[in-house]
């Protein structure tokens, strides 16, 4: 694989791989929980036509980790917008914990994402639709590389209202001028995910047929 280009988040340094070069539009590839980028282009996306990139999330992959933790899926969504200021618009493909961040970044920066695909994969369903009981650390994780513990234990928790993910939907579909700003394609369908897929503007397709509506 070529070697990563690094951005800037803050105090982070995030790793962006480009897996594949071509004209036109980029694809921005968004990994699971304690995932990383893949080291290839996969099967089902290789009909896309222009270069393709893979993000390395903060405490995963190749990017740094954080001093201590403090994961939560906002601090993600702002390493996808950094990669989109470096690729500039791009259609956003995530899987699992990459899928929530996907339609969050598709919400927030409906300019910049020419659609976005949720995909099935590690922390799709995160903590749940309302808080749990709190967790204590008693002591401090074994941090050797990554991803990054902190990382494992904070984004499993990470509580997701369905309410809050129809907003970041409804603003992708109103805001981005497409007809589908959004695809679901995973199977899983935790709360959050089946409102979003309920929303107009929302199509359902399989992974094979996933990015139809980009091309």
């Amino acid at each position: 694989m070529t070697a990563p280009v690094e951005l800037r988040n803050n105090k982070i340094s995030l790793a962006l791989h480009p897996l594949r070069e071509g004209p036109g539009r980029s694809l921005l590839l968004l990994h699971g929980l304690g995932e990383s980028s893949p080291g290839a282009v996969p099967d089902h996306l290789a009909v896309w036509p222009g270069p393709v990139w893979a993000l390395d999330f903060t405490g995963h992959g190749a990017s740094s980790v954080p001093a201590g933790g403090g994961y939560y899926a906002e601090v993600l969504m702002a390493d996808a917008d950094a990669a989109l200021a470096h690729l500039g618009t791009a259609t956003v493909v995530g899987r699992g914990l990459g899928a929530y961040v996907a339609l969050l970044v598709a919400g927030a920066r409906p300019d910049a994402v020419q659609g976005a695909v949720l995909d099935d994969g590690a922390g799709l369903t995160g903590g749940g639709s309302v808080p749990t009981t709190p967790y204590v650390v008693n002591e401090p994780l074994v941090v050797d590389g990554t991803p990054d513990p902190y990382a494992l234990l904070e984004l499993s928790h990470d509580v997701r209202p369905p309410d809050y993910a129809t907003t970041y939907a409804r603003q992708a579909s109103t805001l981005s001028g497409l007809d589908t700003a959004l695809v679901v394609s995973a199977v899983v369908r935790p709360p959050w995910l089946a409102a979003v897929a309920a929303e107009p503007g929302v199509r359902e397709l399989p992974r094979a047929r996933c990015l139809d509506p980009f091309l």
